[in-house]
């Protein structure tokens, strides 16, 4: 659904994923690198990298640095990543070198499950040996979440993805609170931000649980606890997302369409 202008200010209409992946973007660095999932967000990634970001280094866990896509990739072994990388190396090289060495600024990860430690779940809905749904793994999630600087989590918010506890941890967050990280020898800062479709959140810096710092223009306070599986603290210096730019959104949805019929190229940064 697109979400109305509240303030009637002759903002353009969005929906509530152009929101989310716009914010999403608007958090990525020019310069720095970023470790990529396929999805929501590589579409926020190459967002960034189209409008404020031109020098983003895009690394995609196939092994491509310096990805330069002219279209969104369909998975992470599109050969569009490979042609347009500043360099192709190994899939071990990008784990033993580039990752687990502490060498990627943020990595971008969605999930099926996430609670309130930042913990998500990619791998089963239900029981592990008898599941309701077998989702696709965690690949190379857990060593981002563990190793990346900084990670930063982008997903739809309900309450059947913010669950009070995850039917199982493909990748730890913040563990069962302060300290975890550490004892398990985790050397990145884990999730930093969590991007939804209703705003956004952080976690407490005292006891790692995630904090709603942010709502997006139409969504209220109460939108976002309820479709939250915890009793989800609000940070007391709240704000609004500023509504996506006409720019934003015109080079989103080239890139969307981009992926739709494999002709459209990504728009450039102005």
């Amino acid at each position: 659904m697109p979400a109305p202008s509240p303030d009637g200010d002759g903002t353009l209409p969005f929906t509530t994923d152009e929101m989310m992946t716009v914010a999403a973007a608007r958090a990525l660095g020019d310069g720095r690198s970023c470790f990529v999932g396929i999805g929501l967000p590589s579409t926020a990634a190459n967002l960034a990298r189209a409008t404020h970001a031109p020098s983003l280094v895009l690394v995609y866990e196939s092994g491509t640095i310096g990805a330069k896509p002219n279209r969104l990739p369909l998975s992470i072994g599109d050969g569009e990543l490979a042609e347009t990388a500043d360099a192709v190396v190994s899939v071990p090289e990008i784990f033993n070198y580039w990752l687990q060495g502490g060498r990627i600024d943020v990595g971008m990860l969605g999930a099926a499950q996430i609670d309130r430690y930042g913990n998500l779940n990619t791998t089963v809905i239900g029981d592990y040996d008898s599941p309701a749904v077998r989702l696709p793994g965690s690949g190379g999630a857990p060593e981002i979440g563990g190793s990346c600087r900084s990670v930063m989590v982008v997903l739809r918010q309900s309450t059947r993805t913010f669950v009070p506890s995850l039917d199982f941890v493909s990748t730890v967050g913040f563990g069962s609170g302060p300290g975890d990280r550490q004892r398990l020898g985790l050397t990145g800062a884990g999730p930093t931000l969590v991007v939804t479709d209703l705003g956004t959140l952080r976690p407490d810096p005292v006891t790692c649980e995630l904090v709603l710092t942010s709502v997006h223009p139409g969504v209220t306070v109460e939108d976002a606890r309820d479709a939250c599986g915890w009793a989800l603290a609000v940070s007391p210096s709240l704000g609004t997302t500023p509504a996506p730019t006409a720019q934003e959104l015109a080079v989103l949805r080239t890139l969307v369409g981009s992926q739709d019929d494999g002709v459209r190229s990504v728009a450039p940064p102005r």
